[in-house]
């Protein structure tokens, strides 16, 4: 059994009520829900988490080998276009990891369109809602060596 971190960044505890037209209408513990029925289903678990805190994220990320990581999932929200320090605490893990945006980043602001992790996660899903995860959590455990 392999355990997955999902971990979310800043303002995504306001999902379902936030901007639903650009983020939609699940909420954050639905999200959650349906991700651990998935990472169950194939026999591991998964740590959900989220934070407005940058240093909580980081400290997160750090502990994660320790806590036996073996994946993580990460939207880092807003943290996205700004945390070099989020990045950081990632390629010093170095655990593998997928970057997942509800919206459409690329066709949002200027300033949205660029990522300090998508040159270092295995893959970046963006702009399909909260079936991102779903997809991010499947190609997660494809990695991890099941079919599910």
């Amino acid at each position: 059994m392999a355990k997955i971190l999902l971990l979310h960044g800043p303002n995504l505890n306001l999902l379902g009520r936030r901007e639903p037209a650009i983020y939609g209408h699940d909420t954050l513990s639905d999200i959650d829900a349906r991700a651990t029925a998935q990472v169950a289903a194939a026999g591991h678990e998964l740590l959900c988490r989220q934070s407005n805190a940058e240093h909580q994220l980081i400290d997160w990320v750090q502990a994660a080998p320790g806590e036996g990581v073996a994946m993580i999932v990460i939207n880092p929200g807003g943290y996205t276009h700004t945390s070099v320090a989020l990045r950081d605490a990632l390629a010093a893990v170095a655990l593998p990891f997928i970057e997942v945006h509800l919206s459409n980043v690329a066709a949002r602001e200027p300033f949205r369109r660029h990522s300090y992790f998508s040159d270092l996660a295995l893959g970046t899903i963006s702009g399909l809602g909260a079936l991102g995860y779903e997809l991010a959590l499947t190609a997660a455990l494809r990695r991890l060596g099941d079919p599910a």
